[in-house]
C-alpha cells in the first residue's frame, strides 16, 4: 500500500493536526535530508511536541485537545500508521559538513521526543494551485495586451508612468539630501539630514517625517551605562592596594601598635618590657 493510500484513510481530526504541523503556524523546525537520493524534510520529535502544546495549536478547529507532553506524544504516535511522517535514522552528510545528511527509515515505528521523523506529506496544496492559476492568468494577460481595449491600455500606460515618476522622484530626493548633508557638515557641523527616515523601516508617510534632523550621535542606553559603571567598579575593587606608611603609636603602657589602613596586611603588635626603677 502506498503512502498516499494510507494518508487517505486518516480521520479528519488527525489530518487537521498534520496540516497544522506542516504549516508555518506550528513553528516546526524542519531540516533537509537525503532519503534514497531525494531531498526530504525531517524534524525532531521534541519540536513536534512543543508545537502541539503551543497556543497556536489550541486555536485549531476539530483537533484533539492536548494538555501534557504525554498526551502530545500519544497523539503523534497515532499519526505514524498513516505515513504522514515516519521515524528515520540520521547518518553522515552527503558531501561536505554543511551538506544535508542522509536519512533511512527505521523499521521500528514509535514516536520518541529524541528521534527524527521525515515528512512524506506536502501539506495543503490549494495555495500552490491558486498561485499557479494566477501566474497563468497574468502571463496570458501580458501576451494578449495588444488585444486589450484602448481605455485599459491607456490606463496601464498612465499607471506605469506614475510608478516610474515616483521612483525617479525618490532618487532625486536621495541625491539632493546627500549633497545638502555634505554642505552642512562643512558649514554647520555635525550636519543636517533632509528626511532622515527616508530609508528607515517605516511606513510611506512616516518616511517623510520629520522634515529635517541634526546628525547627532546616538546616545548610549541606560543599560550600557550601568554595565560600564559596574565594570569600572570591578576593576577598582580587583586592583592592587597602594602602599602606605606604617606608623607605630605608643600608648602609656609601652605597647606600640602599627597603624596601617591596608586591608591586605595583618597588624602586628610589638610588646616592649619596661625595666622597674626599684630593681
Amino acid at each position: 500500500m502506498s503512502t498516499t493510500e494510507q494518508q487517505q484513510k486518516a480521520p479528519q481530526d488527525l489530518r487537521n493536526v498534520v496540516n497544522f504541523l506542516r504549516s508555518s503556524k506550528a513553528g516546526l523546525k524542519n531540516r533537509v535530508g537525503v532519503l534514497n537520493g531525494k531531498r526530504v524534510d525531517y524534524f525532531k520529535g521534541k519540536s513536534a511536541i512543543k508545537a502541539v502544546l503551543s497556543p497556536a495549536y489550541a486555536k485549531v478547529k476539530n483537533a484533539p485537545k492536548v494538555t501534557s507532553e504525554a498526551e502530545a506524544q500519544e497523539l503523534l504516535h497515532k499519526i505514524i500508521p498513516f505515513a504522514f511522517f515516519l521515524r528515520v535514522n540520521r547518518g553522515q552528510p552527503v558531501g561536505s559538513a554543511s551538506s544535508p545528511k542522509t536519512v533511512e527509515v527505521n523499521p521500528m515505528q514509535v514516536f520518541n521526543p529524541d528521534e527524527y521523523y521525515a515528512w512524506f506529506y506536502e501539506g495543503s496544496q490549494w495555495t500552490n494551485y491558486v498561485g499557479g492559476i494566477a501566474m497563468v492568468a497574468l502571463t496570458l494577460a501580458g501576451v494578449m495586451f495588444p488585444l486589450w481595449p484602448p481605455i485599459l491600455r491607456q490606463g496601464v500606460w498612465y499607471l506605469l508612468m506614475a510608478l516610474l515618476g515616483l521612483i525617479g522622484l525618490l532618487l532625486v530626493i536621495a541625491v539632493i539630501r546627500l549633497i545638502f548633508y555634505i554642505i552642512t557638515v562643512i558649514v554647520a557641523s555635525p550636519g543636517i539630514w533632509i528626511f532622515p527616515r527616508l530609508f528607515a523601516d517605516v511606513g510611506f508617510v512616516d518616511s517623510f517625517i520629520p522634515l529635517w534632523e541634526w546628525d547627532l550621535p546616538k546616545k548610549k542606553s541606560k543599560k550600557k551605562k550601568s554595565a560600564e559603571k559596574s565594570d569600572k567598579t570591578k576593576n577598582v575593587d580587583s586592583g592592587a592596594a597602594t602602599p602606605e606608611v606604617v606608623e607605630a603609636e605608643a600608648d602609656d603602657s609601652g605597647v606600640s601598635v602599627p597603624n596601617s589602613r591596608s586591608g591586605s596586611r595583618a597588624a602586628t603588635v610589638t610588646v616592649e618590657e619596661v625595666p622597674d626603677e626599684n630593681s
